[in-house]
């Protein structure tokens, strides 16, 4: 019995030496490459926020929350960037690390653990950091509900990793579906609410709207920072349902075409 249990010891540490020794790489690749790698992901929400907060602040007197463009569409744009982000980093996760998994002690789990952790604590770093700048730039008394923003957080890092497991099985089976999801997650910035508050918007479109769980998202993330909105029609439970089914089949598929991916597969 004793040589079970430490056999499966043995087996657990490989696994997170793999994780680590992926994650510094990723930290290298991705952010270390280039002079501006940290200061770009914080550079792309201020350009597109600010962006946003001109246009539509000549278009309409006020934002439909608040008083403040930027805070409005910045509540929108951070989860939507966070989910968007993620999702893409770990859909190409066996690509990013192909040649590395053909050592026995590296596995696609690894290799997805590893870009997840890393891309999700880069974007909430950058959420934290933009959206504490934001407040103090705006000068907003800001009643925040951190229950709310973690309650958020949560859900975006559950959906990014349910379905970009799912991703990582399709892209690299069939690499078309790359330029497929695209196509796809492009008008879902409008769709989820970034824009608009689900809420004000009239039935049928509403519950077609809250189809799709990055909506969910933004809406709980807009209750953590604006105190008179309250987003009754948040459910957190079919985010995380639609999480874990993507994650299931995700994992399954993986596991069932692991070897035809890494040998066969373009």
């Amino acid at each position: 019995m004793s040589s079970k249990l430490l056999a499966r010891k043995t087996r657990r540490f490989p696994g997170l030496r793999a994780i680590f020794a992926l994650l510094l790489r990723e930290m290298s690749t991705t952010y270390g490459k280039s002079p501006g790698g940290y200061l770009w992901a914080i550079a792309e929400p201020i350009a597109a926020v600010t962006l946003l907060s001109i246009v539509f602040s000549f278009a309409f007197r006020k934002p439909p929350l608040g008083n403040d463009f930027a805070l409005f569409y910045g509540t929108g744009f951070i989860p939507f960037m966070l989910y968007n982000d993620v999702t893409r980093k770990i859909g190409v996760s066996i690509r990013f690390s192909k040649q590395l998994l053909a050592y026995p002690s590296v596995t696609f789990v690894d290799a997805v653990l590893s870009r997840f952790i890393l891309n999700y604590l880069t974007q909430a770093m950058v959420a934290l950091l933009f959206m504490s700048g934001l407040i103090v730039a705006l000068g907003v008394n800001a009643i925040l509900d951190w229950g709310a923003i973690a309650q958020a957080m949560g859900m975006a890092a559950a959906i990014a990793l349910g379905l970009g497991m799912l991703n990582c099985f399709l892209i690299h089976m069939f690499p078309v579906w790359d330029q497929i999801w695209g196509i796809i997650n492009r008008p879902a910035f409008i769709l989820s609410g970034v824009l608009f508050v689900v809420d004000e918007i009239s039935e049928p479109y509403r519950t077609i709207l809250l189809f799709n769980p990055i909506a969910h998202i933004i809406m709980e993330f807009r209750a953590g920072f604006f105190v008179t909105y309250d987003a009754v029609f948040v459910s957190p439970a079919y985010v995380y349902m639609i999480s874990a089914i993507c994650l299931f089949f995700g994992l399954l598929l993986l596991s069932r075409y692991n070897r035809y991916i890494l040998n066969e597969a373009p």
